[in-house]
Formats: C-alpha cells, sequence, structure tokens
C-alpha cells in the first residue's frame, strides 16, 4: 500500500482523491469534449487538418485521465503499477489466452449462423480480400490500428478506473457504469464530418451505445479472471478490432449483433455471478495482492 508521505500534496492531490471515482469521467469526458467540438461544428471532414489534429489530441483523454489521476492520488506508485500490469504476461493462464484470442472470431461466426438461420441476411459476414490480406503495408496498418487506440483506452477505462469503481460496486455494476461512459465517449464520432465515409460501418446511437455497455461486461470478465491484467484487456479490445477487419459483419447485421452482445453477457452474469464474475461465491480482485476480496460494500 502506498504511503500517505508519498501520496503527492496539495490541494489537486486531496481533490483527486475525495472526487475518487467520479474525477475520471469529468476528465475523461471533458478532455475529449473541448478539443471534439470545433470538429462537431466543422463543414471539413475530420481526416483533414487541423480536425485530425483535434481528434487525436482529444482522443488520448483515457491514458491522460489515467496518468494524470494515478499521479496525483498514489503518486509514482500507481504510475508503476499501470506500466507492471500493461506488461505481465504471469497474469493471464493459458486457457485465459487462448479464449483472448478465439473469442471473438467465435462469437462473430455464432453470430452470423443465428443471423443465417433466423433469415436476417445470407451474406452476414464481409472477409477481407486477399490482395488486401496479403499486402505488407496493409496488414501492418490494421496490427497498428487494431492494438494503438485499445492501448490508450484500455489503460484508463479497465486499468485505472474500474478499479476504482470495483472499490464501490460490484463488477456487474460497474461494468455498466464503465461501459456506459465510454459509450457517451464515443456518441460524438456519429457528428463528426466523414468519420465512417469510407467504411461500411454506419452506426446508430440507439444500438451502437447498448452493443458498447454489454460488451463491455465481456471485458470486466476477462479483467477479473486475469488478476486485473491491462495487457488481456488490451489483447482481447485489439483482436476484436481484427476480427472486424479479417472477418466483420456486413452492415445490415449490426443491430442484430446486439443481441449476440446480449446472449454473451448474460451467459457472464449467469455462468460467473454478478458480485465479481468470477464464481458466484468467489470474490472481487483486490488491487494489493490480485486475489482477496475488496471490503468495502458492493450494489
Amino acid at each position: 500500500m502506498t504511503s500517505s508521505e508519498s501520496l503527492p500534496r496539495g490541494r489537486f492531490g486531496r481533490l483527486a482523491r475525495r472526487m475518487t471515482p467520479w474525477g475520471f469521467p469529468l476528465v475523461y469526458l471533458g478532455w475529449a469534449y473541448v478539443w471534439w467540438a470545433p470538429i462537431v461544428g466543422s463543414d471539413q471532414s475530420v481526416w483533414t487538418f487541423p480536425n485530425v489534429a483535434l481528434f487525436v489530441v482529444g482522443g488520448l483523454s483515457p491514458l491522460l485521465a489515467a496518468l494524470l489521476l494515478s499521479w496525483l492520488t498514489e503518486g509514482g506508485a500507481g504510475i508503476r503499477d499501470l506500466g507492471h500490469r500493461l506488461i505481465d504476461l504471469g497474469r493471464i493462464d493459458a486457457r485465459w489466452a487462448l479464449l483472448v484470442l478465439l473469442y471473438w472470431p467465435i462469437f462473430n461466426l455464432l453470430v452470423a449462423g443465428a443471423a443465417l438461420l433466423v433469415g436476417v441476411t445470407s451474406d452476414p459476414l464481409e472477409f477481407i480480400s486477399t490482395d488486401r490480406l496479403f499486402d505488407p503495408a496493409a496488414t501492418a496498418a490494421i496490427v497498428a490500428f487494431a492494438f494503438v487506440f485499445p492501448l490508450v483506452e484500455e489503460i484508463g477505462l479497465r486499468g485505472y478506473w474500474l478499479d476504482r469503481l470495483q472499490e464501490r460496486f460490484s463488477a456487474l455494476t460497474a461494468g455498466v457504469i464503465n461501459g456506459t461512459t465510454w459509450g457517451i465517449w464515443h456518441a460524438p464520432f456519429v457528428l463528426f464530418p466523414g468519420y465512417y465515409a469510407n467504411t461500411t460501418f454506419d452506426p446508430d446511437l440507439s444500438w451502437w451505445i447498448p452493443s458498447i455497455v454489454l460488451g463491455t461486461l465481456v471485458t470486466v470478465w476477462v479483467y477479473n479472471n486475469t488478476r486485473r491484467s491491462i495487457l488481456a484487456v488490451l489483447c482481447f479490445h485489439a483482436f476484436g478490432n481484427m476480427t472486424g477487419e479479417v472477418m466483420g459483419f456486413a452492415p445490415e447485421m449490426y443491430p442484430f449483433v446486439l443481441v449476440g452482445y446480449g446472449g454473451a453477457a448474460l451467459i457472464v452474469v449467469l455462468a460467473f455471478g454478478p458480485y465479481s464474475f468470477r464464481g458466484w461465491e468467489t470474490p472481487l480482485p483486490r488491487p494489493e495482492d490480485n486475489d482477496e476480496p475488496i471490503s468495502s460494500g458492493h450494489r
């Protein structure tokens, strides 16, 4: 445990500790929205300068919020803890490594199969072209983008904030709060000029935000069962992105995919319990020792 003497001094440190866990969404959303507001009011594509610069700077908000609040509330020890959990392979056993690797391809195939059975579409999946797949530059770009954005998001949303939420709430409640806030952060994307111009993805907030929330519950399940591994949820997020690029859903599938997210989340809650997502009688992971229960009450 970090001693009180090593914590950052001054009014900002005290304020940050008093505002935990609600300081994170204030910084996370506030920073992003300040930088993104000019993009929403622009008539130029988000991918043109200076809009793209505003987008990138605003998009760093989950990482910046985590680093700032970790420093203010825990000092250097908080920063080191985030770094350690980002690179520590020992937290992920073989079963969970396999799940992280295979979950999204299996999920996409199962949802696509269900769509065929009920007649949603005759072509539920869109596969990457062989030209793009074997183009080294295109493949490198897919891998880079698949990991860069999750790196920024998972350090903050799960690595920092989820722990603070689970000090007060059950895994289910913490996951809903975490995922809803993540969805709110994404909501302006539909207002950015040209953001989806070169994609088949055309989200409607009525199904996109619920999908983000339900998907977050599965991510919390992975996080809690890998001893709070940031690396595990980073790879889980990244492999989901890569699956979407290689074996993604057809545009008409996206509202139906919400059913798949709901089914997966329901299985997690019923099979592993809403309290910890680690088993009905298993406590939440504690930040101090990874295995003992968090002592405070949960809702």
